[in-house]
Formats: structure tokens, C-alpha cells, sequence
């Protein structure tokens, strides 16, 4: 009887033993929680437009790539530059601003000059400079000259000019007044013609 009195309290022991051994185990089972956070980008958008209207108002896109023509600069007094003679000057005003989608300012530089075949581009010269929005396109007007050419076929310098973006988001930006100014060379050609396309590039810097 003893013996058997014995045995029970070592398995009572042992099955005590077993009882706290999963108390531990609970205790010690280790807690754990995440945090997440997610984020949207979304791009900016970026147009530059211009107009030979006036600085309110004609602005469309013009290229060379697509459906889109080349603006067509209208050159005035003191000459018609469809009968010029030696020595005319002509002048035609081009508006360009950065369009009302767009959500950086820009930095516009004169990529280059693309001369026809009419054969008078090497006996006219031009100047290009930009001036105030509202000033007159003319022997008169100062400003920044962003580019020269001795003939419609070369390009002497590139000097750029700022363009902001709209304020507030969602309108137009201030535009800027490019003034062409094409003068006709002692060797001009009689009843001989020049085309030439003058190309901008304007790119978007950080605010």
C-alpha cells in the first residue's frame, strides 16, 4: 500500500508538472502588430501654346510633327514683307505662355532655325528679342535678344528666358513677347523668295 501510495503522488507530481509546463508556455507566446501606409503620385502636367494674335487671346499649339502647322508670323510696318527691298526691316510679334494645365515653370531657349528653299534666305538677317507682353513689336522695342542670324539658314547664340506657370493652379501663365526682326541685305534677290521656321523649346524646372 505504501508503494502504490507513492506511485500516485509521483504521477500527481508529474501531472502537475505538465499542467504548469503549458502555463509557460502561454505566458511566453510572443504578441505582434503592423502598420501600413500607402502613398498616390500623380504627374504634373506641362504645354507651352502661342498666339500672333495678342497676348490674351489665339493661343494654340503649333508644330512641325503632327496636324498641328507652324505659326504664321505676320510681319508688318514699316515694309510688306512680300515686296521688301534693301534695307527693310519687317517685324511680326509671337506670344508664347505656359497653358493653364501646367504645374512648373519653364525655361525657354531657341532650339534653332530651319531655312526654305525660296532663295533669298542667305540675303536676310533677323533678330529675335523679348520684350513685355504689352509692348509694340517695332523699331522701338528693347528687350532680351534670345537669338540672331546673319541669314535664315544660321543661328548665332541662345539666350533664355523664364516663363512662370499659371497663379492660381488652373490658369494661363504670364506670357511672354517674342519680336521678330527681319532686315533685307544689299544682295536681296528680285522677285525671289525665303521661308524660314524658327523653332522654342521650353522645359519645366522645379519649384
Amino acid at each position: 500500500m505504501v508503494e502504490k501510495d507513492t506511485q500516485r503522488k509521483v504521477l500527481a507530481v508529474l501531472a502537475g508538472g505538465l499542467v504548469l509546463g503549458v502555463g509557460i508556455g502561454v505566458t511566453l507566446a510572443a504578441w505582434n502588430d503592423s502598420e501600413f501606409a500607402t502613398g498616390t503620385f500623380t504627374a504634373g502636367s506641362f504645354n507651352l501654346e502661342g498666339s500672333t494674335t495678342s497676348a490674351t487671346a489665339g493661343y494654340a499649339d503649333h508644330n512641325v510633327d503632327d496636324e498641328d502647322a507652324p505659326a504664321s508670323l505676320i510681319f508688318q510696318l514699316p515694309a510688306v514683307a512680300s515686296s521688301m527691298s534693301p534695307g527693310d526691316v519687317v517685324y511680326a510679334p509671337f506670344w508664347v505662355r505656359l497653358d493653364s494645365t501646367t504645374t512648373n515653370g519653364a525655361t525657354l531657349v531657341p532650339s534653332g532655325i530651319t531655312a526654305g528653299t525660296g532663295g533669298n534666305e542667305a540675303n536676310l538677317s533677323y533678330t529675335v528679342t523679348a520684350i513685355a507682353d504689352e509692348d509694340t513689336c517695332g523699331a522701338a522695342a528693347t528687350g532680351t535678344v534670345v537669338a540672331t542670324g546673319a541669314t535664315l539658314s544660321a543661328q548665332t547664340g541662345a539666350t533664355s528666358v523664364d516663363l512662370a506657370e499659371g497663379a492660381p493652379a488652373g490658369t494661363a501663365g504670364t506670357p511672354v513677347q517674342l519680336c521678330f526682326a527681319v532686315t533685307a541685305g544689299a544682295g536681296l534677290t528680285q522677285g525671289a523668295a525665303a521661308t524660314a521656321t524658327w523653332e522654342f523649346t521650353a522645359t519645366s524646372t522645379a519649384d
